[in-house]
C-alpha cells in the first residue's frame, strides 16, 4: 500500500472537494459526467505525493467512473424533469455504449499509464477545439437511420469514454449536435449515457486492478472507495444546479471557458505522456 503523510492527505482532500463541486456543476451544465475535470485533478493530486506513477492514471480514471454512476443519475433526473432527456435515443444507443464501456474497462489492464494519458490528451484536445468553435460541426439534419451505424457510433463513444474516465457527454454531445440534435436535449440525454458507461467500465477496472500492488487503502481494484465517498456528496449535490443553469442561460461562454481549461489540461497530459 502507498504511504501518505498528513499534509499530503489534507492537500488531496481539499483539492478533491473543490474539484468535486466544479465537476458536479459541469455534469449538469454540459452533460459531461464530471470526469473530464476529475481525472486530470486526481492525477495531478496523486503526482504531488509518492504514489506509484504506473498506477496513478488508472486510479484516477477508475475512481472518476465510480462517482459518475451517481452523478449521472442526479443529472439525468434533473434534465428529465425539464423534458431534456430523449428516452428513445437513450434506448437506441444503450447496447453499443454498454458494450463499448465494458470493453474499455477490461482493456485497461493491458494499457500502461502513458497510453491512457495519450488517449485522454488527444481526445480532450479534439473536444476542446470543437467546443471553442463559434459554430459546432453539423454533418446532417438527423441521426443515421441504420441501427448498425448507430451501434458503431455508440460503441466507440462508450469505449473511449471508459478509457478516459468520463461520462458520455464529452464525446456524445458534440456527436449528437453534429446530427442536429438540439443542444439542451443532447446534454440531457448524455447524462443518461453516463450511467450506461460508468457501471460496466467500473466493473472492468475493478477486475483489471484486482491484486495490483501500490494501491491506497480501501481500494476495490483501481477504484478508491474513500475518494469516491468524499466526492459523491458534492458532485451529486451540485449536478442539479448545473442542469438548472443549462436550462436558463446561454451556455456559449461557459463552453468557451471550459474549452480553454480542457485544452490546457490536454496539453499538460500529452506532455506528461510524451516527456
Amino acid at each position: 500500500m502507498a504511504e501518505f503523510t498528513t499534509p499530503e492527505l489534507l492537500i488531496i482532500l481539499a483539492g478533491v472537494v473543490l474539484t468535486a463541486i466544479i465537476a458536479g456543476i459541469l455534469a449538469g451544465l454540459l452533460g459531461v459526467g464530471g470526469g473530464i475535470v476529475l481525472v486530470p485533478m486526481f492525477f495531478w493530486l496523486l503526482s504531488l505525493t509518492d504514489f506509484p506513477p504506473e498506477n496513478a492514471m488508472h486510479m484516477a480514471v477508475a475512481t472518476s467512473l465510480a462517482t459518475i454512476i451517481f452523478t449521472s443519475i442526479s443529472s439525468a433526473r434533473a434534465h428529465d424533469r425539464r423534458g431534456g432527456l430523449d428516452r428513445d435515443l437513450l434506448k437506441l444507443w444503450a447496447p453499443g455504449i454498454i458494450l463499448g464501456a465494458a470493453t474499455g474497462g477490461l482493456a485497461s489492464r493491458h494499457i500502461d499509464a502513458s497510453g491512457l494519458k495519450l488517449v485522454f490528451g488527444i481526445l480532450a484536445l479534439i473536444v476542446a477545439v470543437n467546443m471553442a468553435l463559434p459554430k459546432t460541426l453539423v454533418l446532417r439534419d438527423r441521426l443515421p437511420e441504420s441501427r448498425l451505424v448507430n451501434g458503431a457510433i455508440s460503441y466507440v463513444t462508450g469505449l473511449f469514454s471508459a478509457l478516459m474516465g468520463i461520462g458520455g457527454g464529452t464525446l456524445s454531445v458534440p456527436i449528437l449536435v453534429a446530427f442536429s440534435i438540439e443542444m439542451r436535449r443532447a446534454v440531457g440525454t448524455a447524462s443518461g449515457f453516463g450511467i450506461l458507461i460508468a457501471v460496466p467500465a467500473v466493473l472492468g477496472f475493478i477486475w483489471a486492478g484486482w491484486g495490483v500492488e501500490g494501491r491506497p487503502p480501501l481500494s476495490l481494484g483501481y477504484v478508491n472507495l474513500v475518494a469516491a465517498a468524499v466526492i459523491l456528496p458534492f458532485t451529486v449535490g451540485f449536478a442539479p444546479l448545473g442542469a438548472k443553469i443549462a436550462h436558463s442561460v446561454n451556455t456559449v461562454w461557459i463552453k468557451r471557458v471550459f474549452a480553454l481549461f480542457l485544452a490546457i489540461t490536454a496539453v499538460r497530459m500529452l506532455n506528461s505522456a510524451l516527456g
